[in-house]
């Protein structure tokens, strides 16, 4: 399989006056094109620096990132601009959604700026939302709005879809919605999709999970036989 990212030696520190705290210690790894990864750690176990660093949103203190032939970890304010907006599509545990704007406008947003978009009511029919179009945030169920910020997020056409504990506001069943959205979209676009999550259950949907404990990878598997997300029992 093709890298889409891969890291040598990244390592994260953040300096708080005198005292340094290691995020991330060396992290050596490798996602893979149209491939589902769940990146599996407690709290403070360093996955969500690592996400931000794939996604161009923070950069490591040392070592490599790349991204294809793109070296993330020297590039440009401008390059990273340019990398976030037209390859990357984020999903965070909180929506951000705009409350004054329907779905479909939080929507389009997004792909009023990008190469080649969706239609917004493409991708929110993608995320089964099609009958929701021209509703307001506050009119929607924390799983609805996720599924819009989704749709935001796939909006774009972007090869890489991150995804920071999307589950982590919601409750079991809705939470496996979600997912189930996720894989959709990872299986009929071919989006290379990472979820980061704290929940070992999750990690049985994936062909692969990578799981960082204090800073490192510790483990990874291989799972030839990745179950549905309304298989997990949570």
């Amino acid at each position: 399989m093709t890298p889409v990212f891969r890291t040598r030696g990244l390592t994260r520190v953040f300096r708080m006056g005198e005292v340094e705290i290691h995020a991330l210690r060396g992290v050596d790894m490798e996602l893979y094109a149209g491939e589902f990864v769940v990146l599996l750690g407690a709290s403070g176990s360093g996955k969500s620096t690592l996400l931000n660093i794939l996604g161009g949103l923070d950069s490591g203190t040392e070592g490599e990132v790349w991204y294809r032939e793109t070296d993330l970890s020297h590039a440009t304010e401008r390059v990273l601009t340019d990398f976030r907006r037209h390859h990357v599509g984020f999903v965070f545990q909180f929506y951000n959604l705009i409350p004054s704007l329907t779905a479909r406008e939080n929507v389009a947003i997004v792909t009023d700026i990008a190469r080649h978009p969706m239609d917004p009511a493409d991708a929110l029919a993608l995320v089964g939302l099609e009958e929701r179009l021209d509703h307001f945030p506050a009119q929607l169920s924390g799983g609805e709005q996720q599924r819009v910020a989704i749709a935001r997020a796939i909006a774009k056409n972007p090869e890489v879809l991150l995804c920071d504990e999307p589950t982590g506001a919601l409750d079991s069943k809705t939470g496996i919605k979600v997912l189930e959205v996720l894989r959709r979209i990872n299986r009929e676009l071919g989006t290379t999709t990472a979820v980061i999550t704290h929940n070992a259950v999750i990690a049985d949907m994936a062909e692969r999970m990578i799981r960082l404990s204090d800073g490192r990878v510790s483990e990874v598997t291989e799972n030839p036989h990745p179950v549905d997300p309304d298989q997990l029992h949570w």
